[in-house]
């Protein structure tokens, strides 16, 4: 690997590295994974139902969600909700029509255009959005002009409103905070939505719900006033005591970034510029959580009540498999530490970890004596667990389930995205386009070990599954460093299990014309 000179850093870049107490060694890492680039992942096949993703019966789902509901009660359930986006990607059509429609007479015309059919359809279904009776009081409030009869003079107007200070600020929010559906007496934010899922599976037997958002410092305090304004409503409505905490991406998990040369990107006062590592940092704020079982979910993916219970019985399913497999590890690992084990309960074992758990016993297993096996398979098993949701491909943009191979020769499931493989290799370019099913981000996490303590999910990180992305900042090209996703290559050793769920469970907002769609209606 290449080595990076100390010459390359000043004493005030020493200073500043101090006083922002990062770690020398790590920068040095980074700074060499510029130079060196990190390996394309080595696909095998495609995850597919029979071949990695369990398929499941209604006897099943049954089964599993009466598992849960009797076994939850005595853990500790949190719900895990990756919060820190800004909204204004979702309005990028409509700040590309706001820009051109300045320098146009003719509005209408404008719209017609291929380039600007979603803002025409912004604009054609503006009273079915959520946040329409919000837009209309501020605007009728300032302007003095009735919104149900405005007509193209007033398509600037209402972007202004929607967007600005001036009224709602939805560029300047974070999507957690937006209003998304529309019920009777009043609508609804994503955050909003995360709590009620979380108050139909997420309850102890005590009645607390545990929720986490990760958010962006920006938007703090924004989020505790919104926890304070609805908190009692749904802990009445549902009887619940609802812990709602927050955690920001740790600054220390922030990485270098570099000019074209690969030398650190220089600040206009001569610093050094670190920026945050993507959502792959997430991992040390799910490291620090409290939980037996956790729930990870993206803020946007939610949907009306009318089509709720269908994702709170696959989380449940979810959950439900996630104990049901961890009772019988446990109970093996139990076994194995004994150092009471038959060459036969060892056959069970590795049998299990393989059709059960997908674990690869690799080609030398059956030349070990038997200690060796036994050390072999407390380390396979003693392991952070996650049983993720698969949807069937319907061509959503993400990450997909595959067998991949490690640098050790084994073969393991994992969640991949498009930038980690080499699409200028065909056979591997095959395999990913020949993917079935690709990733909703809906998991179940065991994060206990069999003698209940606590994993340090840092351990089970692979961190050659980074990537480097081009920026720029003040005009001047960057590259960017990534971390490894956080259900990518920051769980890379976990014991992966893929189930199949139904589409209707996945319903992500991406932009504003999303929320037209029946499932945000």
């Amino acid at each position: 690997m290449p080595q990076i000179s100390m010459n390359m850093f000043s004493e005030k870049d020493i200073e500043q590295i101090i006083a922002e107490g990062r770690d020398l060694k790590t920068i040095e890492k980074q700074l060499n994974g510029f130079k060196s680039g990190f390996p394309f992942i080595d696909l095998v096949a495609p995850a597919s139902p029979g071949n990695g993703i369990n398929q499941l019966d209604e006897q099943r789902i049954n089964e599993y969600v009466t598992l849960y509901d009797g076994l939850s009660k005595n853990k500790r359930i949190l719900k895990f909700v990756p919060a820190s986006g800004a909204a204004t990607r979702m309005f990028k059509n409509l700040f590309e029509f706001r820009e051109d429609a300045i320098a146009t007479q003719d509005l209408n015309a404008m719209l017609d255009e291929e380039r600007h059919k979603s803002a025409k359809k912004f604009f054609n279904n503006l009273k079915k959005f959520a946040f329409f009776e919000e837009l209309k009081q501020s605007l009728e409030k300032n302007e003095k002009f009735n919104v149900d009869i405005f007509d193209q003079k007033n398509f600037i107007l209402v972007l202004e409103y929607l967007l600005s200070e001036k009224g709602l600020n939805y560029e300047n929010l974070p999507k957690g905070l937006l209003l998304f559906h529309h019920y009777p007496g009043r609508s609804r934010t994503p955050f909003e939505e995360h709590l009620i899922e979380g108050a139909h599976y997420c309850v102890d037997k005590q009645h607390n719900v545990y929720i986490h958002y990760t958010i962006s410092p920006d938007h703090l305090n924004r989020f505790r006033e919104m926890t304070d304004l609805v908190i009692d409503e749904y802990q009445q409505r549902f009887n619940v005591r609802i812990d709602v905490s927050f955690s920001i991406q740790k600054s220390s998990t922030d990485t270098i970034a570099v000019n074209l040369r690969n030398e650190p990107f220089r600040n206009a006062d001569g610093s050094m510029l670190f920026r945050p590592g993507g959502h792959g940092a997430l991992i040390e704020n799910l490291n620090d959580l409290k939980g037996d079982i956790i729930f990870i979910k993206n803020i946007d993916n939610v949907v009306t009540d009318k089509l709720k219970e269908e994702t709170y019985t696959f989380k449940k399913v979810l959950g439900g498999l996630l104990l049901s497999l961890q009772g019988k590890i446990f109970e093996f690992l139990k076994k194995l530490n004994s150092g009471k084990v038959s060459n036969i309960e060892i056959e069970q074992i590795i049998h299990f970890a393989r059709t059960e758990l997908n674990v690869d016993k690799g080609s030398v297993f059956q030349n070990m004596k038997t200690p060796e096996k036994i050390r072999f398979l407390i380390e396979k098993l003693n392991r952070p667990i996650r049983v993720c949701g698969m949807v069937r491909n319907i061509g959503e943009p993400g990450g997909g389930p595959f067998l991949v191979r490690n640098s050790r020769g084994e073969d393991s499931l994992q969640i991949v995205e498009s930038s980690q493989i080499n699409m200028a290799d065909p056979k591997q370019k095959e395999i990913f386009l020949s993917s079935t099913h690709f990733n909703p981000v809906d998991l179940a996490c065991g994060v206990r070990d069999f003698r209940g303590e606590k994993f340090n999910l840092k351990q089970f990180i692979d961190p050659t599954t980074g990537f480097i992305s081009q920026k720029s900042k003040d005009g001047r090209d960057l590259k960017a460093l990534e971390l490894p996703g956080l259900w990518n290559g920051a769980m890379a050793d976990w014991i992966t299990v893929f189930v199949e769920v139904p589409i209707v469970t996945f319903n992500p907002v991406k932009t504003v014309g999303d929320l037209l769609r029946p499932e945000h209606q």
